[in-house]
């Protein structure tokens, strides 16, 4: 109780001054209950008046001004009953307020609830010595036992032979996930029936589900700009309340009916009802399996006009697969030297072609002296031979001589020189999401026409994605700085951008709504984005655009009843027949009907129909670090 005064201090003057106004008026005390009604009104109008007043300091111009006018109103022509009543409607709607935002943002809480807090670690996997440590303590490397129906508590690698994860929370997919030895899993899975080991690959606060605990908190924290939605109302409905209340009281002469009318004037609607729709429909959308940082990335993607895209990891499933090797050497050998060099790298090509070596039952060959050059391409010392794998235009600068490949649609190819000689090309496959075109077809039929694929790669292989995808428009073999310019540039806007790379993240700061496939994106990509995807999937884009826009008409919707109800009672009063005390409780009806309308945004809109188009997000794991070079 004690906690809920001090939360509500407001609230708490008003309930216990109007009990004890109305015990000393049944008493015959009517002096003592004016005077009770008196000083808690003044506290009251002081409280409210220098919250006013800070506004007004700040350029905002509220509509606490019609509150504080109906209660000095009320109190100047005798109904300090209805003033008191007013209080405690102003001071109830901010706890009804808060009431209503932890309801709308309950699937964001889940998350930041279920966030890991300790971990097991464990000297072997025998089980014998395990010591109990806060997740914060745990280092790259130690070995953690993860016992059944556990979180794990960091990022981290199998070492058991298989365990069964339950990944919904993150992902969404119902279906439980087996990880077999040497995948990794990801932290804030919940493990199944069967105890197992996992190697820590990342300290906790570099964990995905700890990255994605801080993209919540941001969500959350994020004041909604959306209320001014609401505050561009404030003037023109103050004007029209204070000339209908006072034409009423010009007409009949009691300056009693001017209180009369203000009373059905107070603003609550729009001041709850607008933000709480729009924390709805952030919890909604991370119900669809995208986190949202604030209420106005909702209001802009409502009203996205213009979309570019990232191809790899993007578009495209972002895991290319070795087709064909171009050498001028033996083409074992070629593979050979060239995943060596890949070995460190954190492209998503380097994964491909070590699989590919591995499936040749080929060795890794030590490497040293490895960089990466960002969107270009690596170089690294490999057996002592110096080998460069990337661009055509990174190896062109070695050897002018590089002939290029006729690439399929959908290939890509890595050049290669060794000891500063072309040598080849391996031929590289990575085909576009399954959903992809269902995807940009809805989002065309829904606004978004002009789409444009901003990608580094080369421009045969963006043209073969773009065409099986149905991108018309495609600007490729691009650097991080010009994708920023072509955004900047772009037209219509909105614009909303969509890429998974850590040389993304840039063009997602530049766009207007920048959006990053966090299942398989860089960090660096989701802390620059403004609405981040979790599902391996670009299904929860078009949902998420879908949440968007119903939020953004629920939020009209809110702030027109609201008003519609208050004029509508107003002109009624006009006439006298509602009297002071019975307008302000009308008025809390009316509160009450506005907020539960905007809670809708919980419950809708209804997932949009792809016509079966759009298979069930596959379950990928949330901590895959990985830079695309396009």
């Amino acid at each position: 109780m004690g906690q809920q005064i001090r939360r509500y201090p407001l609230l708490a003057v008003a309930v216990i001054a109007l009990l004890a106004t109305g015990a000393t008026a049944l008493a015959g005390m009517g002096t003592a209950s004016r005077w009770i009604a008196w000083t808690a009104i003044a506290v009251a109008v002081l409280w409210i008046g220098s919250g006013m007043v800070k506004d007004l300091l700040r350029g905002r111009y509220g509509l606490d001004i019609l509150a504080l006018v109906a209660i000095i109103a009320c109190l100047l022509v005798g109904e300090y009953l209805a003033s008191l009543i007013i209080v405690l409607m102003l001071s109830g709607g901010e706890a009804l307020e808060d009431f209503a935002q932890r309801r709308a943002t309950s699937e964001l809480s889940a998350l930041l609830d279920r966030s890991p807090l300790q971990a097991h670690l464990a000297a072997d996997e025998s089980g014998q010595d395990v010591t109990d440590v806060p997740v914060e303590q745990v280092e790259v490397g130690d070995l953690l036992l993860v016992r059944p129906g556990e979180l794990v508590p960091v990022d981290g690698l199998m070492r058991s032979e298989a365990g069964s994860f339950d990944e919904s929370s993150l992902t969404g997919e119902p279906v439980p996930v087996v990880h077999a030895r040497g995948s990794e899993v990801m932290s804030g899975s919940v493990n199944g029936s069967q105890a197992v080991y996992l190697q820590a690959l990342r300290h906790s606060g570099d964990s995905q589900y700890q990255q994605i605990i801080e993209l919540v908190r941001q969500a959350q924290d994020s004041k909604a700009p959306v209320v001014r939605l609401a505050d561009k109302f404030a003037i023109p409905f103050t004007l029209l309340s204070l000339l209908i209340a006072g034409i009423a009281w010009a007409v009949s002469g009691d300056p009693v009916r001017f209180a009369q009318v203000l009373v059905l004037a107070t603003p609550c609607p729009l001041l709850i009802a607008v933000p709480v729709a729009f924390l709805g429909g952030m919890s909604r959308a991370s119900k669809e399996g995208v986190v949202v940082k604030g209420g106005s990335v909702l209001e802009q993607l409502a009203r996205v006009r213009s979309a570019a895209f990232d191809k790899t990891g993007t578009l495209t499933a972002g895991r290319p697969t070795l087709v064909g090797i171009r050498s001028q050497l033996d083409p074992d050998d070629l593979l050979q030297l060239v995943a060596s060099a890949e070995q460190f790298s954190t492209h998503v090509m380097a994964a491909g072609l070590t699989a590919a070596l591995a499936d040749r039952g080929l060795p890794l060959l030590p490497a040293e002296d490895a960089q990466e050059v960002a969107t270009n391409g690596v170089s690294a010392l490999v057996d002592g031979r110096r080998v460069a794998v990337g661009k055509p235009s990174f190896i062109a600068v070695l050897d002018p001589s590089l002939q290029r490949v006729e690439l399929e649609p959908g290939q890509s190819a890595a050049y290669v020189a060794v000891d500063g000689k072309f040598a080849g090309a391996l031929l590289m496959a990575d085909a576009p999401r399954p959903e992809a075109s269902a995807v940009l077809r809805w989002m065309r039929d829904h606004g978004v026409e002009n789409q444009v694929m901003l990608t580094g790669d080369v421009e045969q292989t963006a043209h073969g994605v773009a065409a099986q995808v149905g991108i018309g428009k495609v600007e490729a073999e691009l650097r991080p700085g010009q994708k920023v310019q072509l955004l900047k540039d772009m037209q219509p806007r909105p614009v909303l951008m969509l890429g998974d790379g850590t040389n993304d993240a840039p063009a997602l700061a530049a766009a207007d709504i920048g959006m990053a496939m966090g299942s398989r994106g860089s960090t660096a990509a989701g802390q620059a984005a403004d609405a981040v995807v979790l599902r391996d999937s670009l299904e929860p884009v078009a949902q998420v655009m879908a949440i968007s826009r119903y939020t953004l008409s629920v939020a009209h919707s809110a702030i027109w009843i609201g008003i519609g109800l208050s004029v509508g009672l107003m002109l009624v009063a006009t006439t006298g027949v509602i009297p002071a005390v019975t307008g302000a409780l009308l008025q809390e009806v009316v509160d009450l009907v506005v907020i539960v309308y905007a809670l809708r945004t919980l419950r809708g809109p209804r997932p949009a129909n792809f016509h079966g188009a759009l298979p069930a997000p596959s379950t990928v794991a949330l901590a895959q670090h990985v830079r695309s070079r396009d």
